[in-house]
C-alpha cells in the first residue's frame, strides 16, 4: 500500500475528484492548505489566480506569502499507485509554475474501523 499525497490548485479540486472516480479511485481525503514553491508570488494578480483565470495564474511574480492550495491523500494499494498519479498529473499539468506536487509514501496497515479488516481489502480496487 502507498500513500499519495498531492498539492493542487483550487480550482483543479472538482476536476482531479472527477478523474480519480473515473479512474477507479473514489476514496479521497481532501483539504485547505496553505503553501508555496520556489515560485514567488504578486498579489495584485493573486484574487485572479485563485478565481482559476490562467493568465492570472502564469503572471503570479515575487512575494513570500503563503497562496491558497488544497492538499489531497489518497491511499492505494500498489498497482494502483502509478494510475493515481497520472491521473492527478493528466489532469493538473499546464506547464506553468504553480501546478503542483505528488508525494508517494510506504503505508505499513489499513484497518476499516466499521469491520474491523485490515490491508489492502480496506482500499479501492480499480
Amino acid at each position: 500500500m502507498k500513500e499519495v499525497m498531492a498539492i493542487i490548485r483550487p480550482n483543479k479540486m472538482n476536476e482531479t475528484k472527477r478523474a480519480l472516480s473515473d479512474a477507479g479511485i473514489s476514496s479521497i481525503t481532501a483539504r485547505e492548505a496553505l503553501g508555496r514553491g520556489k515560485g514567488l508570488v504578486d498579489f495584485k494578480t493573486l484574487k485572479g489566480a485563485e478565481a482559476g483565470y490562467e493568465e492570472a495564474i502564469s503572471q503570479l511574480g515575487n512575494s513570500q506569502r503563503l497562496i491558497p492550495k488544497r492538499f489531497l491523500t489518497i491511499v492505494v494499494p500498489d498497482k494502483l499507485v502509478k494510475k493515481t498519479v497520472d491521473t492527478i498529473i493528466k489532469v493538473n499539468q499546464t506547464g506553468k509554475s504553480g501546478d503542483g506536487k505528488i508525494f508517494v509514501m510506504p503505508i505499513l496497515d489499513s484497518i476499516r474501523v466499521r469491520t474491523g479488516e485490515k490491508g489492502e481489502v480496506t482500499l479501492d480496487e480499480g
